[in-house]
């Protein structure tokens, strides 16, 4: 197994599975393959195989380029997903989007300097295949939030946004989230499903939002255009932190199917001479950003949602087929957290259908922030009868080696 640079963290699974999985240090979140660094191989339960790794060039002497690659094999036949890109990442292997195929689905960002990734999305059962392709992420993530048994893939309108108003993407805390499901070749726009979420981004923001800085930026002209002097490079800063909080506002109801009161709430936050030119300019934003690439819209929240179960990965004798195993972990803490930290701290972790850790409790006294960046672990999910299933598993991490 390759890692994508030093680790200084020593992971060890109560279990493993037939797959290798990286362990690596990298900048959050994580990619399998970064500039021909890093690799990852497979195999799923029909054998079908995927390589990600190193592009290599063909000659009298074969080489690896400082670019990625990925493929599926399977008998005397392989698929390639992509030849040559600054990184490629499997999200997911083996998992299921809502129409019983086994699915592999891989991000890919050509370009380094590219603002986005692309989502590639191929069936690996009797005929593997290409079944969609989402642009204009900058990073994807298929899981089951909610744990009701339908996964959907998160994603946000990085190209869409990258630019508006000259903001850059790395000034936004986060660029509008979209949630799109997949079945029956169809892509679904299901974030209005997903409203409670965005309440809690909103509220998260609006206490971000000092009363004073709001007023000051209501008063601005809300482009920011205003001749500036010498020793306003502060108030600068503090206004564009205002304006780019308002717009998360404004993007979170927008996006999550509430037209009225985006406009409401913009209404209420922006300088109201711009209101009329920055609300065309977010619907204009909108129109052609990453919502055109579906198919269909949801209207709004389905009802009471129905609890997957949650099957016990940890016992020998549980009835899987097989247990989580690892594609991508990795493991940060700061100095402070490290110093605090068991030299082996147990996490036990609820992993969903699609491989994503759901919630990770680790041992009594550590705080639960010091785990956090499980959020972003990836694994080939647990079987049950064929089918991919959530699971309570548990591993035992060296935070200090």
């Amino acid at each position: 197994m390759k890692l994508l640079r030093a680790a200084v963290w020593l992971f060890a699974f109560l279990f493993l599975g037939l797959s290798t999985f990286c362990l690596c240090q990298v900048p959050s979140p994580s990619v399998l393959c970064r500039g021909g660094d890093g690799t990852f191989d497979a195999t799923f339960r029909n054998k079908i195989t995927v390589h990600v790794g190193a592009a290599r060039e063909s000659g009298a002497v074969t080489l690896a380029k400082r670019a990625c690659a990925a493929k599926l094999r399977w008998e005397n036949q392989e698929l390639v997903v992509e030849s040559n890109a600054a990184q490629i990442d499997l999200d997911a292997f083996g998992i299921d989007l809502g129409d019983g195929i086994p699915v592999a689905a891989f991000q890919i960002r050509k370009f380094e300097d590219d603002c986005c990734m692309e989502y590639r999305i191929f069936a690996i059962d009797k005929n593997p295949r290409l079944l969609r392709t989402i642009s204009g992420g900058k990073y994807f993530s298929a899981s089951d939030v909610d744990l009701d048994g339908r996964v959907e893939i998160w994603t946000d309108d990085a190209a869409a946004i990258s630019g508006f108003e000259s903001l850059a993407l790395g000034e936004l805390d986060a660029p509008p989230r979209i949630v799109f499901r997949f079945a029956h070749g169809q892509l679904i726009d299901v974030s209005a499903e997903f409203q409670p979420y965005y309440d809690r981004a909103i509220a998260a923001l609006r206490d971000r939002l000092p009363a004073g800085d709001l007023q000051e930026f209501k008063n601005s002209d809300g482009q920011l255009k205003e001749s500036l002097t010498p020793n306003s490079a502060e108030r600068l800063h503090r206004l564009r932190q205002t304006k780019i909080r308002t717009l998360e506002i404004v993007w979170d109801y927008l996006y999550s199917g509430r037209e009225a009161d985006a406009h409401l709430h913009l209404s209420e936050l922006w300088p109201s001479a711009d209101v009329d030119r920055i609300w065309t300019a977010i619907m204009n934003a909108r129109a052609a950003g990453i919502h055109s690439q579906a198919n269909a819209t949801s209207t709004g929240p389905s009802g009471k949602k129905k609890k997957t179960p949650i099957f016990d990965a940890v016992r020998r004798n549980a009835g899987l087929d097989s247990v989580p195993t690892g594609i991508l972990l990795e493991f940060q803490t700061v100095p402070e957290q490290q110093l605090s930290l068991p030299a082996e701290l147990r996490l036990d972790l609820i992993i969903d259908a699609a491989g994503k850790v759901r919630s990770a409790s680790p041992q009594s006294g550590v705080s639960p922030t010091a785990v956090a960046v499980t959020s972003t672990w990836k694994f080939i999910p647990a079987f049950k009868d064929g089918r991919p299933v959530a699971c309570h598993s548990r591993m035992s991490v060296w935070p200090k080696q």
